[in-house]
């Protein structure tokens, strides 16, 4: 017998919506050096290497994303602890989505998430850095 899903991703994204804030690439371009927000990346590894990234973005793949939130995760990344707006991306404005909800439901605040993602963010003539990553 097949699956029967009853909650579609569509619903699902668009029922986060309601509750997160959302920023547009034209706002997060002029934000991108302000030292108050963190850009959150969660687009693959694959994605970062094929297209680029945006500079100064932290990288945190979907898949740990509640682990390194968690301050009792032995995963935990100590930027998620700082008293900043965390603001999410992923290739195209829907994995973020889910993200910012999860990170708010999780208690981290203030979250956002940038609509349209990289996507949007390089039609809208933000930097964008490729080759090998810089280790800092």
């Amino acid at each position: 017998m097949p699956q029967t899903i009853t909650k579609s991703v569509k619903s699902m994204v668009e029922s986060a919506k309601a509750e997160i804030t959302e920023l547009t690439a034209a706002d997060m371009i002029a934000k991108a050096k302000d030292p108050g927000i963190v850009m959150v990346d969660i687009r693959d590894p694959r994605e970062l290497e094929r297209d680029g990234r945006i500079p100064g973005a932290f990288h945190a793949t979907r898949g740990m994303l509640e682990f390194w939130i968690d301050p009792a995760s032995p995963y935990y990344k100590p930027v998620f602890g700082e008293d900043k707006q965390f603001v999410f991306f992923c290739a195209g404005g829907l994995r973020s989505v889910l993200a910012a909800k999860t990170a708010q439901d999780m208690g981290l605040k203030p979250v956002a998430h940038m609509i349209g993602g990289f996507g949007a963010w390089k039609t809208a003539g933000g930097e964008i850095e490729t080759g090998p990553k810089v280790k800092g």
